[in-house]
């Protein structure tokens, strides 16, 4: 019997060693490849650095104020963005203005693309402003000197645009939403809709097995470790720490993902990449004041909603005096800001719907199902959706009637009824919503509540404690130049600086890497190496994710555990069976207003004349739908536009529409009674004012049901018996007077 040796010629072996080859050449040539991108990153990084004013805007931008010149001087800046050669702005539409969040990056994260919230401002025709910063703080800048200054942003904004048709709409990301709505409650009457993008307002709720970041105050014994480190850092707080907290979040994207992204898709990943790492590595200062009243009074002490933050002269935060419409953008993907930070101030503020018609406020919430903490502000494909729609329905939002709605999109199709009135590629609908569809999505038991707030004052003890024991050492012990190595030495910045050109072994890296780009020679997508090697990546992500969930379930249990405890809770003067969670009563004040203003609207219930009657009707019957379609809203611009009389400005037709809204919500029978007297005799004008009603109504879908009964009794009252859209709705059963708004 004789033993044939394998033949490396031919057969399974040979293919595997031709394999194996072709993976070791495309392998090395990529592992080159990659490291010279890292040098490119960090040339990119220490170039960006060194610019007095780094940012990542895709628009030029020409300086409106300085705010380093500014009586009260901050290291913030106002631009205006100028539209590329393409783009046309109308100069009579609300401007808009998009305040860069301040959380340890660099600014320009709204206009990083031409797909932004900038970008699509700008396609509906909006001029456009910008607020960003550099990356040192001022002397004695705070928080509260920085709301100064955006105030006299916004007012210089305003005096630019006099003819514009309603005052600037304002965007908040992430950071920027909280001290955009801080700056709306004592500042009411310079906005317009605000749009909170990703906006923390309810630090402390959540749902138990997620959002562990809620936890990471109480797991470090309060802000006691905030003000150590400004006090290491000479007074100042280093904004890579900030960073590395969001990096902390994801560890199988930190160590892993990101980086294997780029090496796995070498040659077309690079230029994203980097482009990316521009803004993600561009870190910032904060003064210690600033800092520590953000981690006191907002992630630790949760007191925005609660209205207990104070302002120097007196004034209370109350994000019950914002009177401009307030659209919050979360997503469920996001573990940063979820749904439950982003929208359960609504639930500490008001305590039904009524009440907030009663402050005459109008919130607007959409809830992407997937996107992360940073896709809202970035993705190309949220912009063209979401911000596109914002951005080309603001005045659709300006007007709406006070309330709670959430605003869904559907895509336009062929078989979208009216899609000749609908701007851009999705129909936004903006559907009524009570309190409970928010308590629905989950949130703080009492027993939870009780626990924040034990966490809340060991904070302040222990923070006390470093303040008056620890604190004059380490201030006597830490020197500028101490300071500022520290500062250099922080691993998210070395890690840019160990792979920089500065590093001599990167030069050598660099004339590999030009080799090996004349030679390259991709692995074919088929060869059982590189699928292993993608499995190898799978199973490393998988690690680091089951490191993570344990982490963060241990987290959990260690603080719901220790800040559960009763005896601490009593220890720091927590009542156990305290319920700490419900809506703060009305001011006598706001409750004084409201009662005149009620009287005010009952006196004049039968003052106006067809404009105010054929609105009257329209928000009567269009109620019975129980939301607003942006086709209905354009059919009733069309009908402003090319219709008689002189037009009347947005925020006199907002104020109309707010007033004929309460006169139903006061007394339906009442107003609608006064219809007839308020009519011209003109029975030809009459049916003019009922025919665009119907217009308006049929916009979007036909008029049946509830709708249809209440559009045959306007009709009587309007003495119109007989019209199409009585027709249309001819098997629909008689109205009833006394059916009821769904």
């Amino acid at each position: 019997m004789s033993m044939e040796k394998p033949s490396l010629q031919g057969g399974p072996l040979s293919g595997l060693v031709a394999s194996a080859v072709e993976y070791m050449v495309d392998a090395g040539q990529r592992s080159v490849l990659f490291l010279d991108i890292m040098r490119q990153r960090g040339d990119q990084y220490r170039e960006h650095v060194t610019q007095t004013a780094p940012h990542v805007l895709q628009y030029a931008a020409e300086l409106i104020i300085d705010g380093r010149k500014l009586d009260a001087p901050v290291n913030y800046v106002l631009v205006r963005i100028i539209p590329p050669e393409n783009v046309e702005i109308d100069m009579n539409r609300r401007p808009f203005v998009v305040v860069d969040p301040r959380a340890g990056h660099g600014p320009g994260i709204g206009g990083f693309k031409a797909d932004s919230e900038i970008g699509v401002a700008m396609k509906a025709g909006h001029p456009c402003y910008f607020i960003g910063f550099l990356p040192d703080p001022m002397p004695g800048q705070t928080i509260e000197r920085i709301a100064h200054a955006e105030a006299q942003f916004i007012e210089k904004v305003i005096s630019r645009h006099p003819d514009a048709d309603g005052k600037p709409c304002v965007i908040g990301n992430c950071q920027a939403g909280w001290a955009v709505m801080i700056l709306a409650s004592l500042r009411p009457e310079l906005f317009g809709p605000l749009i909170i993008a990703g906006a923390p307002l309810a630090y402390w709720a959540g749902v138990h097995g997620k959002n562990p970041m809620r936890y990471s105050g109480g797991l470090l014994g309060g802000s006691w470790l905030t003000a150590m480190t400004s006090d290491l850092g000479a007074g100042k707080f280093d904004g890579a720490w900030l960073v590395q907290n969001f990096e902390n979040q994801n560890p199988s994207n930190t160590l892993w993902t990101k980086q294997y992204n780029v090496y796995s898709k070498v040659d077309t990943e690079a230029d994203r990449y980097l482009e990316f790492e521009r803004w993600w590595g561009g870190h910032v200062n904060l003064n210690a004041e600033e800092i520590q009243f953000i981690v006191d009074e907002l992630f630790v002490g949760n007191n925005l909603a609660a209205g207990k933050i104070e302002m120097s002269d007196g004034r209370k935060v109350d994000l019950r005096n914002i009177r401009s419409p307030i659209v919050v953008f979360c997503s469920e993907g996001d573990n940063v800001t979820p749904p439950q930070q982003a929208l359960h101030w609504i639930l500490d503020c008001y305590a039904d719907v009524d009440e907030i018609r009663a402050y005459g406020q109008t919130i607007v919430y959409t809830v992407h199902k997937s996107i992360g903490h940073l896709g809202i502000f970035v993705s190309g494909g949220v912009a063209r959706k979401e911000h596109a729609e914002f951005s080309s329905n603001i005045d659709l939002i300006d007007v709406l009637p006070p309330g709670l709605y959430e605003a869904t999109f559907e895509a336009k199709g062929e078989e979208t009824a009216s899609s000749d009135l609908v701007v851009g590629q999705w129909v936004m609908r903006c559907e009524g919503r009570t309190l409970d569809d928010i308590r629905a999505m989950g949130g703080n038991s009492p027993e939870d509540e009780r626990r924040f707030a034990a966490a809340k004052r060991v904070s302040e003890i222990n923070l006390a404690a470093y303040q008056k024991f620890v604190r004059p050492l380490i201030k006597g012990m830490v020197t500028p130049e101490m300071a500022e190595w520290a500062h250099n030495m922080h691993p998210l910045r070395l890690q840019y600086e160990l792979f920089s050109s500065k590093n001599p072994y990167m030069a050598t890296v660099k004339s590999l890497a030009e080799k090996a780009d004349e030679e390259r020679k991709p692995v074919s997508t088929d060869n059982p190496f590189l699928a292993f090697q993608e499995q190898m990546s799978k199973q490393i992500v998988h690690a680091l994710d089951s490191w993570r969930d344990s982490q963060e379930a241990l987290s959990e249990a260690i603080f719901l555990n220790v800040y559960g405890s009763p005896a601490l809770q009593a220890a720091v003067g927590i009542d156990p069976n305290s319920a700490l969670s419900r809506p703060r009563e009305m001011s006598a004040e706001h409750r004084a207003m409201l009662e005149k203003r009620v009287a005010d609207l009952k006196s004049r219930m039968g003052e106006g004349g067809l404009r105010e009657a054929a609105l009257r009707a329209l928000l009567y019957v269009g109620s019975a739908r129980g939301m607003v379609d942006e086709r209905s809203v354009e059919a009733l611009r069309q009908i402003r536009r090319d219709h008689g009389g002189a037009r009347m400005t947005l925020p006199d037709f907002k104020m109309l529409v707010r007033e004929q809204f309460f006169m139903l919500l006061l007394d339906r029978e009442r107003a609608l009674a006064a219809i007839p007297k308020m009519l011209p005799d003109d029975v030809n004008l009459r049916r003019g004012a009922f025919e665009a009603i119907e217009q308006v109504l049929s916009a979007s879908e036909d008029i049946t049901g509830e709708r249809a009964n209440r559009l045959r009794h306007v009709g009587g009252l309007f003495g119109i018996e007989a019209t199409e859209g009585s027709e249309r709705a001819s098997n629909v059963a008689p109205f009833d007077p006394k059916a009821k708004a769904s």
